[in-house]
């Protein structure tokens, strides 16, 4: 056994290389910037979700003028896309796995193009109703997509930070929505909802385009049997060349792939491919332990995600603030737009956090800050409900604590529901995995966002925040008792973290950092801190 640059024995060679790979000055101190340019760019797919929350939560008042349509019918427009995504982001797991990430995220553009095109040159109700299906088809596939390239393109060092980015967009195009609404306000009626939404198709194009600079997922050229691409790629996106070593011979074990094998083009067996073959049959039907908790954590933390009510809060925020009291529409969209700020703000501010202190003290954090503001949030209005008169100290509390808890829900369970789900599920399941987590996530959005106003009128728009502040309640538990900390872990070794993960010990952190450099086959995990899990 031998090492360049040195001459010591094999007994003191492994402590050797445990010396050269764990300490955390060894460590470029640099993100790796190619890695950087291709997770910005895949992540900005999700500015379309964004863009579209953003955008129809002022063009519904002029929507709503235009035509004269009820309550209920503003509700389904708003919140029926989240349900059209489900076809998107079902489709997008199989497509991504057959053609790749890559042309997966272009489709995602295209469609969405022209999804915003038919919602912009509407004529009724129905006409209107099929560009949010087309462009929900849209949004689903960049929702799906979006996280699991970014997580297969970036090393384990900075993979929170990038797996972050597809939050970070939905933040920056849900403030671009409501910009858009302030600027297209003072147009007559009938066309300033129309330049909201139809002004969506100009970033779509150029996203589409743009993405065909990106190198494929080195994970997914692995699995086409093309091991010269991958190489190529993850020396580019890795810390070090041994750490592009290091994740190539994790990638090739996980595909099943001899270890030694060196080829630039191997041949892989089309039932090995990853294009679906029985993944939905050992995702549910006879799911391992490890592959079980993964899928309950994935779809869970989704489910919280959005049950906790953030899309009723961005896409009826002119709403909320009428109930407040707020009257001028000019002021209900400034109001709207200090809340885009600061949730873009706060995200921004999460995505330097993740890699430093861990998912768990993030999350945590987040959900205890949204049940604070909700319950604030709810009382406030409740306040303002029983008032006869105009009450400026309740009105001021209730911006402040809606900006407070998007503010809380971006620093936290915003961006790292789509870095967890992304990063958990193994490679053959990743796609299908992922897909699911979308699902859930879009499928409660749809039915929070469809029924905000009815329940809002049945239970009080107070009594509705109490009502999420509950549901958070139970994603903090959730997700304390549930979700082990993932922080420098490689992709290829969540099966054995959550196999064994128990939540007592990550009070101290012991059930993820038990595995911290030990050795593995006889080599270390370079640039993780982790050992690698054979046969995952």
């Amino acid at each position: 056994m031998t090492v360049e640059g040195t001459k010591v024995m094999a007994p003191s060679l492994n402590h050797k290389e445990l010396a050269d790979f764990d300490p955390p000055q060894k460590r470029p101190n640099k993100r790796n910037k190619f890695a950087f340019a291709c997770a910005s760019l895949a992540s900005m797919t999700s500015i379309l979700l964004g863009y579209d929350i953003g955008v129809m939560s002022g063009a519904a008042l002029y929507i709503k003028r235009d035509w004269n349509i009820s309550d209920v019918q503003i509700e389904v427009l708003l919140g029926i896309i989240n349900l059209y995504c489900l076809f998107g982001s079902a489709a997008a797991g199989r497509t991504s796995d057959k053609i790749g990430r890559r042309y997966t995220i272009v489709i995602a553009g295209a469609i969405f193009f022209a999804g915003a095109l038919l919602m912009g040159f509407a004529t009724n109700y129905a006409f209107l109703m099929v560009g949010r299906f087309v462009a929900g088809i849209g949004v689903g596939y960049a929702l799906m997509i979006a996280p699991v390239y970014t997580a297969e393109v970036s090393p384990a060092s900075s993979r929170g930070f990038l797996t972050s980015f597809p939050e970070v967009f939905i933040n920056g195009g849900v403030l671009l929505g409501y910009v858009s609404n302030l600027a297209f306000s003072k147009l007559p009626v009938n066309l300033s909802w129309r330049f909201m939404l139809g002004i969506g198709a100009v970033p779509s194009a150029i996203l589409a385009v743009g993405v065909l600079a990106m190198p494929e997922s080195p994970r997914w050229l692995v699995m086409q049997g093309r091991l010269g691409e991958a190489k190529r790629v993850l020396t580019r996106t890795s810390d070090s060349a041994e750490e592009a070593q290091s994740r190539l011979r994790d990638i090739k074990e996980a595909a099943g792939i001899p270890l030694d094998c060196d080829d630039d083009v191997v041949s892989i067996p089309s039932s090995e491919k990853n294009q679906g073959e029985g993944v939905w049959k050992e995702l549910l039907m006879n799911p391992t332990p490890a592959v079980q908790r993964v899928l309950i954590a994935g779809i869970g933390i989704h489910f919280f995600q959005q049950s906790s009510g953030i899309d009723a809060v961005v896409l009826y925020s002119p709403t909320i603030f009428e109930k407040a009291g707020i009257t001028n529409d000019t002021h209900k969209l400034l109001a709207t737009v200090a809340v885009g700020f600061a949730k873009t703000v706060f995200i921004l501010v999460a995505t330097f956090l993740l890699d430093k202190y861990g998912r768990r003290p993030l999350l945590l954090t987040s959900v205890g800050g949204m049940i604070l503001s909700l319950l604030t949030l709810g009382m406030s209005l409740t306040v303002i409900d029983h008032s006869t008169q105009k009450l400026t100290w309740a009105i001021a509390l209730c911006i402040t604590m809606v900006c407070a808890f998007v503010a809380s829900f971006s620093i936290g369970l915003g961006p790292i529901a789509w870095v967890y789900s992304s990063e958990i599920f193994p490679l053959r399941l990743r796609a299908q995995g992922a897909s699911m987590g979308v699902a859930m996530n879009r499928v409660v959005s749809g039915i929070i966002s469809m029924t905000f106003l009815s329940l809002s009128n049945a239970i009080t728009t107070g009594g509705t925040f109490f009502l999420f502040a509950g549901v958070a309640t139970v994603a903090w538990l959730f997700f304390f008792t549930f979700l082990p900390e993932t922080q420098g872990r490689s992709l290829e070794e969540m099966n054995e973290l959550f196999e064994d993960f128990r939540w007592k010990e990550s009070l101290s952190n012991r059930g993820w950092r038990s595995g911290k450099n030990e050795e593995s086959n006889g080599h270390v995990q370079l640039g993780t801190n982790s050992t690698i899990v054979p046969g995952q």
